[in-house]
């Protein structure tokens, strides 16, 4: 009987350090993959003048591995992708989880579900049958290969992702706190505005950078309508002109480059940069998420 009554606690024990190692596995993997970029990319600063480092040409041929037209190129398709897809997402999250009938739902939930497993590939090969010819014609432009054509289909990518989080997120709000808002005189979309979607803040954000996060580290769709050309933006002229982004820096330039150049040192120096950058957007949002209080509950208390 003893043996019996311990085998519990003992299964018990054995599936908590499990889990347990599981959690501090992520931290170890995360760690290594910094520990591995730092001794691949760090040797870049003194092998690698600092000046070419920091300038506004990249041309690794001549040995100038200017950054800027790159992080540039980066900053302006995610904002760019973020404008399209945060208004487009969080209004069809919102919609489909607190003003779709139900046959409504049953029908874009799973639409989304498929839209957020297409392979990136082949929304690039419909960006450049489809999004190319239209903004080269509908702008006048010598070439639709444009940071504009790259931030809106990298836009369209973001959205499934922004839209799935961000439904489940509102569906995880106690339905007593739209019925007490209703109760106190507020319309539905007061409800929604001033309640809902306040007390679903935390999920919302979550889902915002999750769709930023895909756009930021999208390879080959925004190679292929962006025109790959790493060269510095110049004011508003430039979301109608081609550019390059970090990914696709290193993915077109990492398979043909000689291991331990100078090059290849700079390459992954543009890794740990993506890698601050993520860093940086999930320190804000876990600020951003972790105040005490929400707009939500001083409503309701």
């Amino acid at each position: 009987m003893d043996k019996l009554r311990s085998m519990p606690v003992w299964r018990e024990t054995l599936i908590t350090r499990i889990i347990q190692g599981c959690g501090y596995s992520s931290i170890l993997f995360v760690l290594l993959i910094l520990y591995f970029l730092l001794s691949e990319g760090v040797p870049a600063l003194w092998t690698a003048e600092i000046d070419s480092l920091f300038a506004f040409r990249w041309y690794p041929t001549e040995s100038y591995f200017g950054i800027w037209p790159l992080v540039f190129g980066s900053l302006i398709v995610t904002i760019g992708a973020g404008l399209v897809s945060i208004p487009l997402g969080v209004g069809t999250a919102v919609y489909i989880s607190e003003v779709a009938p139900a046959w409504t739902k049953e029908i874009l939930k799973p639409m989304v579900e498929l839209l957020a497993g297409l392979p990136s590939v082949v929304l690039g090969f419909l960006g450049i049958q489809v999004l190319v010819p239209f903004v080269r014609r509908f702008f006048d432009l010598p070439t639709g290969l444009t940071a504009l054509t790259g931030a809106f289909l990298l836009g369209m990518i973001s959205i499934p992702t922004i839209v799935s989080v961000g439904e489940d997120a509102l569906n995880t709000v106690p339905k007593s706190y739209r019925e007490a808002s209703m109760a106190l005189g507020a319309t539905r979309w007061q409800t929604i505005w001033g309640v809902t979607l306040p007390a679903a803040k935390s999920g919302m954000i979550t889902a915002i950078l999750l769709g930023l996060g895909r756009a930021m580290g999208e390879t080959m769709a925004v190679m292929m309508v962006t025109g790959n050309a790493p060269v510095m933006p110049a004011g508003f002229q430039a979301i109608v002109e081609p550019i390059r982004t970090m990914t696709a820096t290193i993915a077109s330039e990492m398979g043909e480059v000689a291991s331990g150049s100078t090059h290849y040192s700079v390459l992954f120096l543009i890794g740990i940069i993506l890698f601050l950058i993520s860093l940086v957007v999930n320190v804000i949002a876990f600020t951003l998420t972790s105040r005490k209080t929400t707009r939500s509950e001083r409503l309701l208390s």
